[in-house]
């Protein structure tokens, strides 16, 4: 049983990780949690995530992933992170895998989010938005075009099968 929209590759994962830079006592959001798979990871390091979902779905999949992880730092919502993320405490980082009203969430975290922001689009529209928002802002660094293949089978020998690209855009406190 799979839930559409993920998981997260692990390449992009780890590089998506790598750029948010997690340290011990951290308070991070994960918006568009999905199968949770990110807030799974991000709860080895960070004090608390905030895991955040428009669907029921998801956070009924989250959840399940995260009690199979033996997580217990990771608070669940459902509904719009534009609605959540006011309530919040502090935020030491941000991790965006949803694309729903994008650049309001983006002015949102812009005010709370003491670290960096990461967030992934597979789209190129979500890749202009997240750009352009965070530019607006003063806090874009750098987008990153990751392509991930990985090896397959063919004829006996070995060939490379591409998985679609991931654009991985990264602002944060401070930078511009």
């Amino acid at each position: 049983m799979g839930l559409r929209g993920g998981p997260t590759q692990d390449e992009v994962m780890a590089v998506s990780l790598a750029k948010l830079g997690i340290r011990p006592g951290d308070r991070v959001v994960d918006i568009g949690c999905g199968t949770g798979k990110i807030s799974v990871a991000l709860s080895e390091t960070a004090e608390r995530v905030y895991a955040i979902d428009r669907r029921s779905e998801a956070i009924a999949y989250a959840r399940a992933e995260a009690a199979r992880a033996g997580r217990g730092n990771i608070e669940f919502f459902e509904g719009d992170a534009a609605e959540i993320l006011p309530g919040l405490d502090r935020l030491d980082a941000a991790f965006v895998g949803g694309s729903r009203r994008l650049p309001e969430v983006l002015d949102l975290l812009a005010d709370r989010v003491r670290g960096k922001i990461v967030v992934n689009a597979v789209m190129v529209g979500t890749l202009h938005e997240a750009i352009e928002s965070m530019q607006r802002l003063g806090i874009f660094v750098e987008a990153v075009h990751l392509q991930v293949s990985r090896s397959a089978g063919i004829a006996g020998g070995t060939m490379f099968k591409p998985i679609n690209p991931v654009y991985i855009v990264v602002g944060g406190a401070g930078c511009s």
